[in-house]
């Protein structure tokens, strides 16, 4: 996937443990630009918006949207392509393990009547997607995690599986080498897959999905399953979703902060910028050392991007069209 561009410049201590996964997809065209022509200002219905090169995921989805599907289908649907290519490092089967050797997921869901579901720190389920909105509909909590959300799992018939692929193993052993870890900008060794949708009823839903940092400590979570920092859906204003060092995003409820800023007024592209400033700001000086990117849909369609680093982009199926774009960014130096 182009979206492998963020782990180009490794250190040693993941140079050779992070390959790059190249995704082809028919009616995927893509779009180099970092200019605002990018940015979606009209209305479109339906739309969706992904973040990363992930044609397969948005074509999916589209695929929902356009047999008449409803916008929290398209997303799990969409979502759940990812989860299933184990060539993809960072979301489901095949991701990358903690230092321990497991792999872990996060995801969360949210639609258009502001429910929400997610799971944390699931081994030997997939689609951990599906079982987050089964979290959202068939029971009375929001999040479920570890065991307790595997045994719920499986208790409604999602099958065990091993994660850990063989490339993914070969990985881990090599870090394991030096055993440090240390995010360097663009290779934070992780890349969460966010979708955002409206369907032919002008409702719009949000799905979040990963493996999260590789070689993270076990039980690390960043912001992917976290209510207001991964993902966040109004249907009365827009949805917006993050990428990038959870951490960061977690201080400063990002994708929350997306949406009411466009309740204020301000549009998609607007909104995503003042977030990235937010976390800038509050960062000092170590945003230099880690990347965060977020897009944004709003209730008319119109899109936006935004990110601290270049090398971010995302996928927009719209029209009938599949196209990949590249994000504005923040720091041009």
């Amino acid at each position: 996937m182009k979206r492998r561009n963020f782990l180009q410049k490794a250190s040693l201590s993941t140079i050779g443990v992070v390959a790059s996964a190249s995704v082809v997809a028919c009616n995927a065209d893509k779009e180099k630009n970092n200019s605002s022509s990018n940015v979606n200002s009209t209305s479109v219905k339906p739309i969706v918006i992904a973040t990363w090169n992930v044609p397969n995921a948005t074509a999916k989805a589209w695929e929902v949207l356009h047999n008449g599907g409803t916008s929290l289908d398209a997303v799990e649907q969409g979502c759940m392509i990812e989860e299933a290519d184990v060539k993809n490092s960072s979301v489901g089967k095949g991701g990358l393990p903690d230092r321990d050797g497991n792999v872990t997921l996060d995801a969360c869901i949210m639609d258009k009547d502001g429910n929400y579901g997610a799971v944390m720190c699931v081994q030997n389920i997939t689609h951990v997607i599906s079982l987050a909105r089964k979290v959202m509909e068939e029971t009375p909590h929001v999040i479920l995690a570890g065991e307790g959300a595997e045994k719920f799992g499986y208790d409604l018939g999602f099958k065990k599986e091993k994660l850990l692929t063989e490339f993914s193993k070969k990985a881990w052993k090599k870090w394991k080498e030096t055993s440090n870890y240390k995010p360097v900008i663009n290779i934070e060794n992780h890349d969460t897959i966010g979708m955002l949708a409206i369907d032919h009823n002008g409702d719009i839903s949000g799905a979040c999905t990963t493996s999260g940092l590789s070689y993270k400590m076990a039980g690390r979570v960043g912001d992917s399953p976290i209510i207001g920092a991964g993902l966040f859906i109004d249907n009365e204003v827009g949805g917006a979703t993050a990428t990038g060092m959870g951490e960061e995003v977690l201080k400063t409820v990002g994708s929350f902060l997306i949406v009411e800023l466009m309740r204020q007024g301000k549009t998609p592209q607007e909104a995503c910028e003042e977030a990235v400033r937010r976390v800038v700001k509050k960062s000092g000086d170590r945003y230099k050392d880690f990347q965060v990117g977020f897009i944004a849909l709003n209730k008319k369609g119109e899109t936006g991007a935004y990110c601290i680093h270049e090398f971010f982009n995302y996928n927009i199926y719209s029209h009938g069209e599949n196209k990949n774009y590249e994000s504005l960014f923040f720091n041009k130096v």
